[in-house]
């Protein structure tokens, strides 16, 4: 149904997306994931016109939406777009919130335009406040009718973009009901969401957005279970890391101590394991001859609560865990790591510890 090919989308110097490439067929549900400002709502917003793009190309059920001779209202008919903010009429009613369109711009007749209304209020579980206004809803109700006024245009394809940001908790679970509901009736779906479980359970695929690109796309199954590329595993993981360059041998070890404090404490980790990564770092930073270009990575994975030390340092290939002048370190690393590994890579030392993280 949607075929988007080189797609970009610049503010000035300000590259929002770069070479954006998918097929959507029919019935298809998918998901956007992704970090904050990595261009998922610009793609949604490009995709009906709601931002021109740049360069690129885009076809719905085979209509260049690009092209100058397109009929872009008609399309519009087609794919409605479910917004954060709910964009809902206040003066009008609910019921005239849905019957608006339809009436204006498909030329329904008004009780034709009624009783369908009626009827999508009943799939979303909301003809009672059928003669109410949207002040007297709550938002999760409003995200419901603005979800039913995009099916009353007889709309072939739904564009959400983060319909639940702007909800509390208690109302995320009844818009994702009716969008599980809709998944059921083979609707076309595109989804801008941070609710991960939710993305898992409904996607027929995942697209992982970063960097203005569709950095890695595949089954739910693909993405949450096994992705492979890192900047996808991190966001999966919701891995949080700190960083810490050391460029001579006089490094500053009690702000190093301190950043590490401060990481440990931010991410709940408790004092103990807290005291002993400092320890850690201490001892892998000792371990090594070049001085000169260290980098620390310390990461925290929120998903299953690992704990990873990374030491890179720069100079000739030299296994610090097989040098026996270390013998004391390493029965200080191995006791509290669950793993410990070296490689040699691109002019690079690198050592990894598992760190244990109890308690």
């Amino acid at each position: 149904m949607i075929t988007v090919k080189n797609l970009s989308k610049h503010y000035g110097d300000l590259v929002v997306l770069k070479d954006i490439n998918a097929d959507i067929k029919k019935g298809e549900i998918i998901s956007i994931i992704g970090p904050s400002g990595t261009g998922k709502s610009t793609f949604l917003r490009c995709l009906n016109l709601l931002e021109t793009p740049t360069g690129g190309s885009i076809n719905i059920e085979g209509v260049s939406l690009l092209d100058k001779g397109t009929n872009v209202s008609k399309i519009r008919q087609k794919m409605g777009m479910v917004f954060q903010s709910f964009n809902l009429y206040a003066h009008l009613t609910i019921l005239e919130n849905l019957t608006i369109g339809p009436v204006k711009l498909l030329k329904k007749k008004q009780e034709d335009a009624d009783y369908k209304a009626m009827e999508l209020l009943k799939l979303v579980g909301l003809a009672e406040k059928a003669y109410n206004f949207p002040d007297e809803l709550s938002g999760g109700q409003k995200q419901r009718v603005a979800i039913a006024r995009c099916l009353a245009m007889e709309t072939n394809i739904l564009l959400f973009d983060e319909p639940t940001s702007a909800l509390d908790p208690t109302m995320i679970s009844e818009v994702l009901a009716v969008i599980r509901r809709l998944a059921k009736e083979n609707m076309t779906m595109m989804i801008v969401t941070h609710e991960m479980e939710f993305a898992r359970s409904i996607s027929s695929r995942v697209f992982y957005m970063d960097d203005g690109i569709i950095y890695e796309e595949g089954t739910p199954d693909q993405i949450f279970d096994n992705p492979q590329k890192e900047k996808t595993k991190a966001f999966i993981h919701r891995v949080r890391s700190m960083y810490y360059t050391i460029k001579s041998k006089d490094y500053d070890l009690y702000d190093l101590q301190a950043e590490i404090e401060i990481f440990c404490e931010k991410h709940v980790i408790s004092a103990k394991v807290s005291d002993y990564t400092q320890l850690l770092s201490e001892e892998v930073i000792v371990m090594q001859k070049d001085f000169s270009n260290i980098c620390l990575q310390l990461s925290y994975s929120e998903k299953d609560r690992s704990l990873e030390l990374v030491c890179e340092s720069s100079g000739e290939q030299l296994n610090p865990f097989e040098n026996e002048d270390n013998e004391i370190g390493l029965k200080i690393i191995k006791a509290h790591c669950l793993s410990v590994d070296y490689i040699y890579a691109n002019g690079k030392n690198i050592m990894t510890l598992k760190i244990k993280n109890e308690g």
